[in-house]
């Protein structure tokens, strides 16, 4: 027997069709890479995104056809997202950060046929030119007044080919499970690999993303989107917060610690999103200055895991909450988000950060477990290290075009390559990446607990840990740091340091001080990198 409920199909131009009829006058804010602030409306974003999807269908952009992006986060990159997507196109957004032969690769792969491109972006895409040959068209994210010169063919002007396209246009009601987008991985071992999401799945996501156990957005926010609209869609923030009626608040491309702070202070933002790095240079110029944060409410700190020290300061300093979460492009891309439970408000200020250096609970629509060498389930005691798998409602089925794909078994859990635990109350904490963990004579040694604790000494900026050969332990763990300015601090008072907080088989072997961490396209520590670097490296314990 069926139900009697209307349906829908769920697609991301009804986001937008919401957004402009219920949410009309709300602002979108944006730095611009012609050096101007822009504001306008939710019902401007609408008709200028109709207007945009009308323009691509005269160049002849059929459905399914991929439309890539190279651009930072603003409002025209806003209204590709929704224009691209609601004509039944594939948006594909690209990493600008990536190596040229990693672009050429992805863009070439996604099959693109046209790209629109952000000024800062062009001479990146005339240094391709001559290796993407199946690029049709391409339009520069401008207006008139700015458009450069370029060797690029069959260019276009945004703006002037934005006023091509029709008001009128009508959004097409899509079969939700149709592709909607595609993003690729960092690639930091061999190729990019390809994301495929479904209308159903964004949508789905941009639901759960609401909830008060996941970020929660309502019209009363003020949404700082630091986190790339070029990294898996913003954390999915071009779509919830539009659902939410937020007001919406873009960088461009500055995103120092100064032109973040900037933009906190004078739009009044109470939420903001981005990776560790970027709250890194923002505590920073709070100390230069002396500031403070007076309107922020909360920040979403993902992509790597997050210090205690910078737990601390935001909450302790600034009295900002941190909402610690867990995901990837895979998982499209929240899977976890820290909240207390109410049984925690009775513990300390040290025993809740403990809980909070945790990446927290899965939010409705996604499962985890974690499973050991052989596969079998492993129990939830918070002790238990072992593979962590997830499957759910916006977690992908397999990599877009990969021969030989294995990252999902029988059953549907997608292999994520983090090794994790999982407590009694369900808060999983990832330990490390399944390549970065270090096995020391049969047992496993956390580097991201290490980091964590290196930078929480208060000489030391940033660190990593890596695993080094050792001719009787297999490996062990080598700490690289980065003093804070002006630091004379040793590598025996940092093992020291260390060691008041691990066992004594788990404090590293050595340090390395040096200027500066690398760092990967999506600001996570570029380990590999490190390991490449310090490769046949001898520890002083190695004798």
């Amino acid at each position: 027997m069926d139900g009697m409920m209307q349906e829908q199909p769920l697609i991301v131009s009804g986001i937008l069709t919401f957004a402009e009829r219920w949410h009309p006058t709300v602002e979108i804010v944006s730095r611009t890479a012609e050096g101007s602030v822009h504001r306008y409306s939710y019902a401007d974003l609408g008709v200028r995104s109709r207007q945009l999807a009308s323009a691509l269908q005269a160049l002849g952009v059929a459905p399914g056809e991929r439309v890539a992006t190279l651009a930072w986060n603003g409002y025209r990159h806003l209204e590709a997202y929704y224009a691209v997507s609601g004509m039944g196109a594939v948006l594909h957004t690209v990493n600008p950060r990536l190596f040229p032969e990693q672009l050429d690769y992805i863009i070439n792969h996604g099959e693109a046929s046209i790209v629109l491109v952000d000024l800062s972006f062009v001479p990146l895409l005339d240094q391709l030119a001559d290796k993407l040959s199946q690029i049709e068209h391409v339009v520069i994210m401008t207006d008139r007044a700015h458009m450069p010169s370029c060797k690029l063919a069959n260019v276009h002007c945004y703006e002037e080919l934005l006023d091509s396209g029709s008001r009128a246009f009508a959004w097409p009601e899509l079969d939700e499970r149709s592709a909607s987008a595609l993003c690729y991985t960092s690639g930091t071992t061999g190729n990019p690999k390809g994301v495929l999401y479904s209308h159903r799945s964004m949508v789905l996501h941009a639901f759960a993303s609401q909830s008060p156990n996941s970020i929660g957005f309502s019209q009363r926010d003020t949404v700082l989107v630091v986190v790339p609209q070029f990294h898996v869609f913003a954390w999915g923030t071009s779509f919830s917060a539009l659902m939410a009626g937020a007001k919406l608040v873009f960088p461009g491309q500055g995103m120092d610690g100064a032109s973040v702070y900037q933009l906190l202070r004078e739009e009044q933002c109470t939420v903001s999103l981005a990776v560790p790095t970027i709250w890194m240079m923002l505590m920073a110029h709070l100390e230069s200055v002396d500031g403070d944060l007076p309107a922020l409410d909360r920040v979403v700190i993902g992509g790597s895991a997050c210090p205690e020290a910078m737990i601390r300061t935001f909450e302790e300093r600034y009295g900002v909450k941190v909402l610690h979460a867990w995901g990837m492009t895979e998982t499209g891309p929240l899977g976890t988000l820290n909240h207390l439970q109410p049984k925690h408000d009775a513990l300390d200020a040290d025993q809740q950060i403990a809980v909070k250096l945790k990446q927290g609970k899965p939010i409705y629509g996604v499962d985890l477990r974690i499973v050991g060498e052989d596969g079998e389930v492993l129990p939830h005691d918070g002790e238990t290290f072992g593979r962590l798998q997830i499957k759910g409602h916006w977690i992908c089925s397999g990599y877009y075009k990969l021969e030989n794909d294995t990252s999902v078994d029988a059953d549907g859990w997608f292999e994520t390559g983090d090794v994790a635990t999982i407590d009694a109350d369900g808060y999983m904490q990832i330990t490390d990446r399944t390549k970065d963990v270090i096995k020391s004579g049969g047992e496993w040694i956390s580097s991201i607990e290490l980091e964590n604790i290196a930078v929480g000494h208060a000489d030391i900026q940033e660190a990593a840990v890596i695993a080094i050969e050792h001719p009787k332990w297999d490996e062990r763990p080598l700490v690289v740091a980065v003093r804070v300015a002006g630091s004379t601090i040793n590598s025996v008072d940092l093992l020291a340091y260390i060691g008041r907080f691990v066992a004594k088989w788990q404090v590293p072997d050595a340090v390395e001080f040096v200027d500066e961490l690398p760092h990967g396209a999506t600001g996570k520590l570029n380990k590999l990198s490190l390991r490449q670097k310090f490769q046949g490296y001898k520890l002083p314990t190695a004798d």
